[in-house]
């Protein structure tokens, strides 16, 4: 897999499972993340098993759009999934937990694999024009408020 476009890491004083359980629940998510709004369970699937889909609701001010994921990874060191827009891939989302001795360290990554003729459309559709920006900005607000819920 090529280098992510948009990656930031922070070090939590929380168990990694504890973490993991956070971030791959689909509410617990949505409560620190910048663009994820919600996000529902797709085809009988209860939890993040790899396979499983859910529909994302991002919202940004006023502007708000859907996505429908597929789980690649949910073990305790990792849970990522793969977005689709009217069934075109547009980005890969992956947390990486590892163990520290005081807790965890957290990796937030995202690829963007929207294809090129798509991009005008979904600064139309998000207000984003420089999406790689964006998004760098938005996992490092995540991610401190990720630590922050992790730890109260």
């Amino acid at each position: 897999m090529n280098s992510p476009d948009a990656r930031a890491q922070v070090d939590v004083e929380a168990p990694a499972d504890q973490v993991f359980s956070l971030v791959s629940d689909l509410p617990g998510l949505a409560r620190v993340s910048e663009e994820f709004a919600r996000g529902t369970w797709l085809d009988g699937a209860a939890g993040p098993k790899v396979g499983a889909r859910f529909r994302g609701t991002n919202r940004r001010g006023p502007r708000a759009w859907s996505t429908v994921s597929t789980v690649t990874d949910a073990d305790p060191t990792r849970f990522a999934f793969d977005v689709k827009f009217l069934g075109l891939p547009v980005s890969r989302w992956q947390y990486d937990i590892e163990p520290t001795e005081s807790g965890c360290r957290v990796t937030e990554s995202t690829w963007d694999h929207r294809p090129g003729w798509l991009r005008p459309l979904t600064v139309i559709g998000t207000g984003v024009s420089d999406r790689r920006t964006h998004n760098q900005r938005n996992i490092e607000r995540t991610l401190a408020k990720l630590k922050q819920a992790a730890e109260s």
